[in-house]
């Protein structure tokens, strides 16, 4: 039994025995008692820290278990363990999904080697770039997103969504990040061996900009493109798996996620990998600041 559990049945009994003897009977200080005699009902405590727990699910509805926890003010934050164990008991767990993968190679086409050899940090924007896909299921058929994201800080730079899974849909998803956010000359832009990234295609359109260098994982091992993997995976557990898209059209999902990415996951949801677990597009403007002062 815990300490706690025996503390109470000596609190039940001391009427007829002495608190030091059945302290000393049951193997628990006596000192240990009084403490857990004077200190607030565990319950009121718990009640207090279930409130401020579901408070925070409600504000992020997405977050984990650590992510919850820390949301908590100091004075109530309990270790990660009891957290769980609270968000278990009222129902505030996530429920996680296993996502399939796209990637289809062709063993005809050029490959290219490893350039990133699972080093997914940047010292700067614009150094290293990663690039997948992925697919959701909606009421008039599948949606395709292709995304770039920025080692730098997490931020997704680029993206596509279409009705289709060709090479165009990757192409696009490229120019968009080129666009919006440039790139820094010797640019290494990673992915894994899936057909699209290894067509003529998209070669060509590498080319025509010039300085970038392609790198390619390999084959089924998703840990070599594990921080884009990750983006994916937070996408589906904390918005697609959330909605009911099979009843959704392609359009009305397209809106959604495009508004989830632009407002949410760039701009105001913490990224543990960034210091401060600063929003990518936050630890952006730092830099930013930073390099103009200098």
């Amino acid at each position: 039994m815990r300490p706690r559990e025996l503390y109470a049945w000596i609190d039940e009994h001391h009427d007829g025995i002495s608190i030091a003897l059945s302290c000393q009977v049951l193997g628990v200080r006596r000192e240990g008692y009084y403490e857990w005699k004077h200190r607030p009902m565990r319950t009121d405590r718990d009640t207090q820290l279930v409130s401020a727990l579901k408070e925070a699910r409600k504000q992020h509805p997405c977050y984990g278990v650590r992510g919850l926890r820390e949301t908590v003010d100091s004075a109530i934050r309990p270790s990660y363990g009891k957290c769980y164990r609270l968000c278990k008991e009222n129902g505030l767990l996530q429920r996680k999904k296993s996502p399939h993968g796209l990637t289809k190679c062709n063993h005809r086409d050029p490959q290219s080697d490893d350039l990133v050899q699972r080093d997914f940090t940047a010292v700067m924007p614009g150094i290293k770039y990663l690039s997948d896909m992925t697919q959701i299921k909606c009421a008039d058929g599948k949606l395709y997103l292709a995304a770039v994201l920025d080692c730098y800080d997490g931020a997704v730079v680029g993206f596509s969504m279409k009705h289709h899974m060709r090479a165009s849909l990757c192409c696009d998803a490229l120019r968009d990040a080129v666009s919006r956010y440039g790139y820094q000359k010797g640019l290494i832009l990673h992915s894994d061996h899936g057909s699209q990234y290894t067509s003529q295609e998209y070669r060509t359109m590498l080319a025509g900009f010039g300085s970038i260098r392609q790198s390619m994982g390999r084959t089924h091992c998703c840990f070599d493109n594990a921080r884009m993997e990750s983006f994916f995976a937070t996408l589906k557990k904390e918005l697609v798996y959330r909605l009911n898209c099979s009843t959704m059209k392609r359009d009305e999902v397209r809106k959604i996620v495009f508004r989830w990415i632009e407002t949410y996951y760039n701009r105001r949801r913490r990224n543990t990998a960034n210091e401060l677990n600063l929003p990518p597009l936050v630890k952006r403007a730092r830099f930013a600041d930073h390099s103009f002062a200098a």
